[in-house]
């Protein structure tokens, strides 16, 4: 199925990249535009990368419809350093701000943001992430800073069908790291969006910050400079040398999306496949079965166990064995919560998800 030159990646990040835009950046690799010189190589404050860097923000205002109200930043320490870097910013207003926990990622938020002011959870943490509670069950605090959720909980595989509202005007922060691209949305409902690039937009090494203008210029006064998003946008995301490379390649996913359709067909693309998926667990008996209530089962990250409900650790350490022998990698669940993980960003072709469907109804019919 997989090939040794072109595996069927399905890892939940860093995640496949188009083979168009790695063919690109490998004919570039060694002489960028003909100068002699890597881009890796260059100035981050030389003419070249000053474009890539314009041409960047531009691909995201125009994909994602950014009002011009709304600053684009590259920044650097992955989500994790994000979730810090969203408190500092944003907490000085009142020193509280509520946090919806989904899962995992959220939840290390949370903990994150609670070093820096009051964390009001708008519901009881549950258990075993699986669900989100009706909106009309939130407390939420007219006090608070800002409303923080995960949009798409990658190791647990719940993503969120409506963006949250506050009735006191507070502002909305998203994590978007590994839905961002695949869908509408409407960036005016947000005071600010973060999102890794690893997933469905570039490398590791870049993570995106969308913030509403009115939102800078108050940050705490423990605030790293190169946290700080004032900071960050003053110097047009060059206060200190970015992730030249990352940026780099994120423009040419960025401009592979525009050239396939934009938004909309990410969209269409992303429910075909994770229908493709969970017809089959729906159609497999119970043999696989996914652990997230229907209504906030992820697009994009699809956990599921084999075997039953509980899951099989000898049937699902086979299933990837055999998923291996077949150059589908990148299965395994997170180790915080077992069991198998597809992940469906963007470069994951439907063609393949199919065929990982293809492999699962074979694997049924042996191990069934």
């Amino acid at each position: 199925m997989g090939s040794s030159h072109s595996a069927l990646n399905f890892g939940a990040g860093p995640a496949k990249l188009p083979r168009e835009v790695l063919a690109q950046v490998q004919s570039e690799l060694l002489s960028y535009q003909d100068s002699g010189m890597s881009l890796m190589e260059m100035s981050h404050r030389g003419k070249e990368y000053t474009k890539i860097n314009n041409d960047a923000q531009k691909a995201i205002r125009e994909l994602l419809n950014v009002p011009d109200n709304y600053k684009i930043l590259f920044m650097q320490g992955g989500g994790t350093g994000a979730f810090a870097a969203v408190a500092l910013n944003l907490m000085n207003r009142t020193g509280v701000a509520d946090y919806a926990v989904t899962g995992t990622w959220s939840s290390k938020a949370a903990k994150e943001a609670a070093k820096y002011g009051k964390v009001n959870l708008v519901f009881p943490k549950a258990d075993k992430p699986g669900s989100i509670p009706p909106e009309s069950s939130w407390t939420l605090n007219p006090d608070a800073s800002y409303v923080y959720y995960c949009d798409n909980e990658t190791v647990d595989g719940v993503e969120f069908p409506f963006i949250p509202t506050s009735p006191h005007g507070v502002p909305i922060v998203s994590d978007m790291s590994s839905s961002i691209m695949t869908k509408k949305i409407d960036i005016s409902k947000f005071g600010c969006i973060i999102a890794g690039a690893q997933k469905n937009i570039g490398p590791a090494g870049v993570t995106v910050v969308i913030i509403r203008e009115d939102l800078l210029g108050n940050p705490m006064k423990i605030c790293p400079s190169v946290f700080d998003f004032t900071n960050i946008s003053q110097q047009n995301s060059v206060h200190n040398t970015p992730a030249t490379f990352s940026v780099y390649v994120m423009e040419k996913v960025l401009q592979w999306i525009k050239k396939n359709g934009g938004l909309q067909a990410m969209e269409n693309q992303s429910q075909d496949k994770s229908k493709l998926l969970y017809e089959e667990m729906a159609n497999s008996n119970s043999f696989y079965s996914c652990p997230i209530d229907e209504n906030c089962r992820s697009r994009i990250n699809v956990p599921f166990r084999v075997g039953g409900p509980q899951g099989n650790e000898e049937l699902e350490a086979k299933f990837l064995e055999e998923a291996e022998k077949l150059k589908m990698f990148q299965l395994k669940g997170h180790r915080l919560v077992g069991g198998i993980r597809a992940s469906l960003y963007n470069a994951v072709t439907r063609d393949e998800v199919a065929l990982l469907v293809k492999f699962m109804k074979e694997f049924r019919t042996q191990f069934g």
